[in-house]
């Protein structure tokens, strides 16, 4: 997985945007992010980990390429809004779900 800086990982995620327009699907995934690279221990002393602030973790994979970036939290503000104009330019392609009427519906139980 590559950890890439913010404004690449919006340019790569434009990129995997494109290259999955016509077939194929894309992943992303967000989650807190304390900075800690190894596991917890079960057993024995813990030693006291304290995060210096609050970050997040973005992944975005499409099955074979794999990116990342962690957005600290004095930049979610610029980060956020970025992301979320980069969505609405790329999810335009979406499919519709058919709706089924609820007439139909009862009028199969009767």
């Amino acid at each position: 997985m590559v950890l890439l800086e913010s404004e690449q990982f919006l340019t790569e995620l434009t990129r995997l945007f494109q290259k999955c327009r016509l077939s194929g699907s894309m992943f992303i995934t967000l989650k807190k992010y304390n900075g800690r690279t190894k596991p917890i221990p079960r057993k024995g002393s813990v030693e006291g980990f304290e995060p210096s602030d609050n970050k997040c973790l973005l992944r975005a994979t499409d099955g074979k390429k794999k990116i990342s970036t962690v957005v600290s939290s004095k930049e979610v503000n610029t980060f956020q809004m970025a992301y979320s104009n980069l969505l609405r330019a790329n999810m335009d392609g979406l499919k519709k779900r058919d709706k089924k009427s609820k007439s139909k519906k009862s009028k199969a139980a009767q």
